[in-house]
């Protein structure tokens, strides 16, 4: 059955070709920005575009047994549940694929000759919003599962769910969860493709993800604004107090936080992991960025700076309001600052927890009066992968050399995923491929996002024969579960006739 394994690549890369590149293409047309950017996306329609133009492509595949339904429950994002039936052998085993085709807002910065609405095919990389982020997992899923039976190799019972909020933090996903979760079945393996890569040499699988608080702080000082020279000296400025607010959750000299709240220890494998992380990448973990002439890391340590971006707790100013543009500001004292916060927190931390602990510290003791808030918006719990089972370990070091031509890699992520906190807690026992295609310079949420096509081609295949090794290592575990069994009841047998035969030379 291996042997086939030679065939997935070809099939894979011709549907890229021939059919997702296109459709991907169309798709990035569409400014759906996920609900928390656009509240009304009902009305303006986009999200309901995209949605019917992922469905349409993955209900036109030649998959034996494929279903696809689009579930909306009131007042939710919609989402695509697909379902295709195992090989009689899987007995029931399920393999969940998801991905979510929601996107971030534009954003300004975009180089000449790119837009974030308009794809552009520029060598190996498709630009434009979402292609990367997440828009390519629906097509990569089914891709990969129909490669799988156009090669006539088994697997699974395979459900692939495709969610429209993750960008806004999941908020409709629990719902759906509960709502699907006996049509969900039992699921002993999980695939993400809404992960990052640490480069496109190699597979790499996501260990972690760091949980991620977020909400605005907002001073108000005055009723309305005054002439500065007037009321400076008088009253307190608003933008002062934020800053001191700032100071008692985070050393501005460090970027160390200071709530012990906001912290986890750093397991020692994820710290060994971070390690080998470095031995790869050296400082290609850093020179990616697109760093201003004289600016440095914040650490010298490539494994610091590894362990700072995925297993500790960092502040991030990404929005302010309340302070004109400088060619509209004037002498003006204003009345107040607002600045949204952005705080990603360990895997292991308590995102509830973190946030009550935030919104202590910056509305205790509020200077000269002020009126002081965080506005909680979301606190995202993180996750930390369960070991790794020995066949998924072996899969993935076998279809990155066979893919990549280089040993898979293990790393945590920066960023979050609210979908497998869920997951994890929902079933302790599956395996876990979290990966993607968000590599060097890929820059998901930023100016110039863009696809690389050969990364995406060569890890949908990777997902095929991880798809089939998990068929595998399961018939495998049953047979040696058989083979005990067999034993067991052999040694049972074996020992009641020694017992018979024991008590009959004792009677005689």
């Amino acid at each position: 059955m291996r042997a086939n394994y030679d065939q997935l690549a070809p099939y894979i890369d011709g549907v890229w070709d021939a059919s997702i590149v296109a459709a991907l293409s169309d798709y990035i047309r569409i400014p759906n920005k996920s609900q928390l950017f656009d509240p009304q996306w009902q009305e303006h329609g986009h999200m309901l575009r995209a949605v019917q133009l992922v469905e349409d492509w993955c209900r036109a595949r030649a998959i034996a047994g494929l279903t696809v339904e689009r579930v909306q429950l009131p007042g939710c994002t919609p989402l695509l549940f697909m379902e295709i039936p195992g090989a009689a052998d899987s007995r029931g085993e399920t393999v969940l694929l998801y991905g979510h085709l929601d996107k971030q807002p534009e954003l300004g910065g975009w180089r000449e000759g790119l837009s974030p609405w308009q794809p552009v095919l520029e060598g190996d990389r498709l630009y434009g919003r979402g292609g990367a982020d997440d828009g390519y997992a629906a097509f990569a899923s089914l891709a990969a599962i129909e490669a799988l039976q156009k090669a006539g190799i088994p697997h699974a019972r395979c459900v692939v769910l495709i969610e429209a909020g993750e960008e806004s933090g999941s908020p409709d996903l629990p719902a759906y969860i509960a709502h699907l979760h006996e049509r969900i079945g039992d699921v002993s393996f999980v695939v993400c493709l809404d992960s990052g890569c640490g480069d496109y040499e190699r597979l790499w699988s996501t260990t972690s993800l760091r949980g991620l608080v977020t909400g605005n702080l907002v001073v108000d000082v005055l009723d309305e604004a005054v002439h500065s020279g007037d009321a400076s000296g008088i009253v307190a400025s608003s933008f002062r107090i934020v800053r001191s607010l700032l100071s008692r959750i985070e050393d501005e000299r460090t970027g160390k936080l200071k709530l012990r709240e906001l912290h986890a220890p750093v397991p020692k494998g994820r710290v060994a992991e971070a390690k080998a992380t470095a031995r790869v990448l050296g400082r290609r973990v850093f020179t990616t960025f697109p760093w201003v002439k004289g600016m440095r890391p914040m650490h010298k340590d490539v494994t610091e700076l590894i362990l700072n971006r995925t297993f500790r707790p960092t502040l991030s100013v990404t929005g302010v309001a309340g302070i004109p543009a400088m060619q509209d500001a004037g002498n003006v004292l204003r009345p107040r600052t607002a600045l949204k916060l952005s705080i990603r927190v360990p895997p292991t931390c308590d995102a509830d927890r973190a946030t009550k602990a935030v919104t202590r510290a910056l509305e205790r003791e509020k200077p000269y009066g002020a009126q002081v808030r965080f506005e909680s918006e979301k606190a995202s719990a993180g996750w930390n992968a369960p070991a790794l089972a020995p066949w998924l370990g072996a899969s993935l070091s076998a279809s990155s050399r066979a893919c990549f031509g280089k040993d898979a890699c293990f790393m945590g992520e920066g960023g979050s995923i609210p979908f497998m906190a869920m997951l994890g807690a929902s079933y302790p026992k599956a395996q876990f491929l979290i990966t993607g295609v968000l590599g060097p310079q890929s820059n998901a949420h930023g100016p110039n996002e863009f696809l690389h096509l050969p990364t995406a081609k060569r890890l949908t295949a990777c997902v095929a024969r991880a798809i089939a090794d998990h068929h595998l290592a399961l018939n495998a575990a049953r047979d040696d579960h058989a083979r005990e069994v067999k034993r067991g009841h052999a040694s049972a047998t074996k020992t009641s006739r020694r017992r018979v035969g024991s008590r009959r030379r004792h009677r005689s």
